[in-house]
């Protein structure tokens, strides 16, 4: 079961896992979009969360990209 994924719990993770849960997350998004459109999506808050945490993730990386330079 994939829960909230915390900004603080977020930036403990190292990037390198990052990348590797934003892949998980993508395709998990996908399925979960394809379930949608054959009309068998059981939990459909899942997408909003998905897509809310790839975009916390991505944030997370922008900064330390950002703190790099």
């Amino acid at each position: 079961m994939v829960t909230k994924l915390k900004t603080s719990e977020i930036r403990e993770m190292s990037t390198e896992d990052i990348l590797k849960k934003i892949d998980e997350l993508k395709n998990e998004l996908f399925d979960l979009n394809m379930k949608k459109a054959t009309a068998s999506l059981e939990k459909p808050h899942k997408i909003n969360q998905n897509r809310k945490d790839i975009a916390r993730m991505k944030t997370v990386l922008a900064e330390r990209e950002g703190g790099n330079k």
